[in-house]
């Protein structure tokens, strides 16, 4: 069996199902690298999580686990891409502090020490768990956008609309193209599955690994006076009122809205994106979190209540790589909360290994596919 850094003949004709933040990355440094891209989405770009999502960017959060090299050159490229694409202005990159807050709603408001000045609510305690070397943040919709965006325009990636309902393969198990909506037949000697948890919904991949997706709540906020609001990411050890225990995130945004998210839920994923509608108690506990942790917040105008799904894995890690017992098909899911920060490193470390065969500037072999054939699972759990 052929591991997922096996070098094999470079395709010029590369299929990408899914223009989220994932797909578009894997688009992007693709047709960088010369192959002709087609990007297959079936509802719009950046749709679903890669437009909800916070947006927040970590060097070394990762570093204690399998993710680190992966986030590390991820976090480095996102400064790449801002210096590169018109800016940081493009889609709201910047460096920002990422500050640990203590919040009970049953407390009454006071200064806590080492607090921000817009952070007027009732925080307790304030730890500094990341600087503006360390964190950063984007836009996520503008970033995805961005990216697929330039690689229409400067590299020429086409995007075509429709569901993939079956990766063709010829004689070999040897990708061939897609299968699309009533028939249509896309040619294209590799395909890229990346289409977040809707990747499950193919055979290629349910039948190597169960990808599931966890709903997450956020709202978005726009203060009546933005410019109050400082560059601080708030992660909250939050109670309830009636002592329930929660971790809700806090983004302002240079943009000079500001991003909540916080309640999840174990659901079934729709067949569409944008039949993903929030639950509405979810969204009155995120005003509430707003409200207690700043006057500036719980004044400020509700722009967006939303909810989106983060794909995920059956051990938590993402696969990136070639598909066992096939030959030009890959796929790239299960970032979970990372995808945003990840997307980059995984964009260009795929396109390494389809058009080099072998991924450079990343050890892919944690997130082989592979891992999960029958051989790989018992060969672990000798």
């Amino acid at each position: 069996m052929q591991s997922s850094s096996t070098a094999t003949a470079s395709p010029k004709n590369v299929i990408v199902c899914g223009a989220g933040v994932i797909g578009v990355c894997t688009a992007y440094f693709l047709a960088q690298k010369g192959a002709h891209v087609t990007v297959v989405e079936k509802s719009a770009p950046a749709c679903a999580a890669s437009g909800k999502a916070g947006g927040f960017l970590a060097l070394d959060w990762c570093d204690s686990g399998p993710l680190s090299a992966l986030a590390r050159r991820s976090f480095h490229l996102h400064g790449h891409l801002a210096d590169l694409l018109s800016g940081p202005t493009a889609y709201g990159f910047r460096p920002l502090e990422a500050l640990s807050l203590t919040v009970r709603e049953a407390d009454a408001p006071k200064r806590g020490p080492n607090l921000p000045a817009w952070v007027d609510g009732s925080a307790t305690f304030a730890a500094s768990i990341g600087t503006t070397q360390t964190t950063a943040q984007l836009h996520p919709y503008l970033f995805t956008r961005k990216i697929l965006d330039t690689a229409v325009e400067k590299y020429g990636v086409t995007v075509v609309k429709g569901e993939v309902k079956e990766v063709r393969l010829s004689e070999g198990n040897v990708a061939s193209g897609v299968v699309v909506d009533d028939g249509e037949v896309l040619l294209g000697d590799c395909v890229v599955l990346a289409m977040g948890p809707w990747s499950a919904k193919s055979p290629v991949i349910s039948e190597l690994c169960r990808i599931s997706g966890v709903k997450v709540h956020s709202i978005v906020l726009r203060p009546q006076v933005p410019e109050a609001i400082g560059p601080q990411a708030l992660f909250l050890n939050y109670e309830t009122a009636e002592g329930v225990s929660m971790d809700p995130e806090v983004y302002p945004r240079p943009t000079g809205d500001v991003y909540i998210c916080g309640p999840s839920e174990e659901v079934e994923v729709p067949d569409d994106p944008q039949q993903i509608l929030p639950c509405k108690e979810s969204i009155i506990t995120l005003q509430k979190v707003a409200q207690t942790v700043s006057s500036h917040l719980g004044s400020a105008e509700l722009k967006a209540e939303q909810a989106c799904f983060l794909p995920t894995s059956e051990d938590g890690i993402p696969l990136i790589g070639k598909i066992p017992d096939m030959v030009g098909v890959y796929v790239a899911t299960g970032h979970g909360c990372w995808g945003i920060l990840n997307a980059p490193a995984t964009g260009e470390s795929l396109a390494e290994l389809i058009i080099d065969g072998k991924a450079k500037n990343v050890e892919l072999k944690p997130f082989d596919p592979a891992r999960f054939t029958k051989a790989s699972k018992k060969i672990s759990d000798c």
